[in-house]
């Protein structure tokens, strides 16, 4: 809740004014604000880790160039001034940059050649005490805009920043030792290739039989897989879904969300409105857009908006490898949350979301690192691709992934809608600056220092790939993500046994090698079909026909199960008119064959390159319409529910 939610129920006259501080009453005075609304901030602040000046400034109710005006001359201190760069001094030892951007605060020399400590505001100097080094602190004290001070860190130390970017995650952790020069990797793959055409030409029937023994061996443990997370979905207790924790709430705390953009001018003007309809108090919320120094394009777009106080953008240095976890990387120490969440450029998310994810985290265990909510998408209407596209994401977020969870298994991470401690995050490193699927890789590496990851029951919804083509390039990205994730945490098997236990370890197995080989050996599954409708086989000459019609079945009856899955997941009332396309889910899944072999082309030429999904390509980009289920929510001070929550689950 904000000062203009809490207007509508308290009149200026209402408000009851009480003591508030000198820059306060100063700006009071000097006409820029009114003790009324002095007061209403007040009252956010009981309920917010936050500064009274810091919801003055997100609430729009003053400038930050006032607040820091006043504040300087109260406190008998340099304003620095605005219209002047500010100069990032030489210190006599070398100082971490993140720490700097961290804190917001950095020695700035003046016009006149002095050295200052350059801070968004002189009452956060004795909260620097031990967090800088000594001959930093003993600076005399300037004012300077926050962003201001980032900004000239992030110049000064460019190339550190850049590089600390690409190289976070601790290299035993990491693929970025994987040489980008393919010759190795091309000679494995030839030499593999040409011994299996060989061995082909000279047993034919053996190759076959073995390829479609392994194929038949992943579809059973994969089908296993799917029906226990299945069974565990629906035997969780009714306490397992409270959607918010109750009972006596602490301040809420500081949220920064990462928005990674790169050529977005289709959808940034919607997304800039999607986002201010969350509910969260905006002196807590800090969004930060992250561009590419060479993406034009998008930035010269969100020049054009004039973003609000709690939005802003950060600009990442070109560099190699260009993907989403670099960006996350470099933007993550300007970042003031004590939670940092991941949205995507054409996410939707419920208004109430961050205030669920905040008052979770209140109430968690420590080991609980990451919050993980529902993916949905708003235009599963649009045609075939979308209608499956939406019924496997239904299935998957829904059903499998707190299936898994609640079997105690690891589970690979979404993209968007994650939420994590920042200390847990920046503990492990932020992400893989080279590994396409960086939130699969997160997932298990929070697992292997152990940290869980939660389901949390709020939806953010996204676009469908709706086009053949993206669709293909952005599964081939999965899976080759999918493939490095694999090697990387497999090259030292034993230490992953030992960090995740048995359980975890073989479930990691099951998961990764499963998937991967039902992509890469479907042909040979879709040769049941022969048997099944009498037809011959190429192990006719190897195996009995009544076998071979056993494993039809077998292949059949996985297939009724997954149908099945696919009709349970989709029959809640926001996804009923899915239930008639289901069936059809069985023409939808060869597609990612197409994209596993396309996938294997780039593991072996371009393992870093990440392929950029298209998006802005959907009919409509609004809000699903209402169910019927919404709640009529009232309005709660202490943020568990600030508005009507459109209820899409």
């Amino acid at each position: 809740m904000g000062v203009s939610e809490l207007r509508s129920l308290a009149t200026q006259d209402e408000a009851t004014p009480r003591h508030c501080p000198p820059y306060a009453a100063e700006l009071v005075r000097a006409g820029l604000l009114t003790p009324a609304d002095v007061t209403l901030a007040q009252m956010v602040e009981d309920h917010c880790d936050t500064s009274l000046g810091r919801i003055l400034y997100a609430e729009g109710l003053v400038q930050e160039a006032d607040i820091l005006t006043a504040e300087a001359a109260l406190s008998g201190i340099d304003r620095l001034d605005p219209m002047q760069p500010l100069q990032i001094a030489e210190t006599p030892d070398p100082i971490d940059p993140r720490l700097l951007l961290k804190h917001r605060a950095a020695p700035v020399v003046t016009a006149s050649g002095e050295q200052r400590l350059a801070l968004g505001s002189p009452s956060r100097r004795d909260a620097m005490t031990g967090k800088l080094p000594d001959a930093i602190l003993a600076l005399p004290t300037a004012v300077a805009p926050e962003t201001a001070i980032q900004d000239a860190i992030a110049t000064f130390h460019r190339k550190a920043l850049t590089t600390m970017a690409q190289s976070r995650v601790d290299e035993t952790e990491s693929c970025r030792s994987w040489s980008a020069n393919p010759t190795y990797r091309l000679a494995g793959v030839a030499f593999g290739v040409v011994a299996l055409v060989l061995l082909t030409l000279l047993f034919p029937p053996l190759v076959f039989g073995f390829l479609l023994g392994w194929a038949g061996f992943t579809l059973i443990v994969a089908a296993l897989l799917r029906v226990s997370a299945f069974v565990a979905h629906l035997s969780r207790p009714e306490r397992d879904r409270i959607r918010a924790p109750s009972g006596p709430q602490a301040r809420l705390p500081k949220v920064s969300v990462l928005v990674p953009l790169f050529r977005e001018t289709e959808i940034a003007h919607a997304l800039i409105t999607r986002l201010s309809h969350l509910t969260y108090p905006k002196s807590l919320l800090e969004v930060i857009l992250i561009l590419e120094e060479e993406d034009d394009t998008t930035r010269k777009t969100l020049a054009e908006i004039d973003l609000p106080p709690w939005m802003r953008a950060v600009i990442v240095p070109d560099g190699q490898p260009r993907t989403k976890p670099r960006a996350m990387n470099y933007a993550l120490d300007f970042c003031h949350g004590d939670i940092i969440g991941i949205f995507d450029a054409e996410d939707d998310p419920d208004p109430d979301q961050i205030t669920m994810v905040a008052r979770r985290f209140q109430t968690a265990p420590p080991e609980v690192a990451c919050l993980q909510g529902i993916l949905d998408y708003y235009n599963p209407k649009q045609n075939w691709l979308a209608r499956c596209f939406t019924i496997e994401y239904a299935t998957w977020f829904r059903v499998m992934l707190p299936g898994l969870a609640r079997l105690g298994l690891a589970i690979p991470l979404g993209g968007t809608t994650l939420y994590f401690r920042r200390d847990v995050l920046e503990e492990l490193g932020g992400w893989d600056a080279h590994n396409v699927t960086e939130d699969a890789d997160l997932g298990f590496r929070l697992a292997r220092h152990g940290y869980r990851t939660e389901m949390i029951g709020t939806v953010t919804g996204e676009e469908a790939n709706c086009r053949l083509w993206p669709w293909v390039k952005q599964r081939s990205r999965w899976l080759k993500g999918y493939m490095t994730t694999y090697l990387v945490h497999m090259r030292r098997p034993r230490l992953l046994h030992r960090q995740l236990g048995p359980w975890k370890f073989w479930g990691f197995q099951a998961h990764f090698i499963t998937a991967l080989s039902q992509f890469f050996l479907a042909p040979f599954l879709w040769s049941f079909w022969l048997v099944l409708f009498g037809m011959p086989h190429p192990l006719d000459p190897l195996l009995p026909r009544d076998i071979l019609m056993t494993m039809g079945k077998l292949f059949l009856a996985v297939e009724v199960i997954n149908i099945l899955i696919y009709t349970s997941a989709v029959s809640g009332r926001f996804h009923r008119h899915l239930l008639p396309w289901t069936p059809l889910m069985h023409f939808y899944t060869p597609l990612g064959t197409i994209a596993a072999y396309k996938a294997l082309y780039e593991m072996v030429f371009k393992p870093f390159f990440w392929d950029k999904t298209q998006h802005g390509l959907s009919l409509s980009t609004g809000k699903p319409a209402d169910d019927g289920t919404g709640s009529k929510g009232a309005v709660n001070l202490t943020g568990i529910q600030f508005e009507a929550r459109h209820k899409r689950l």
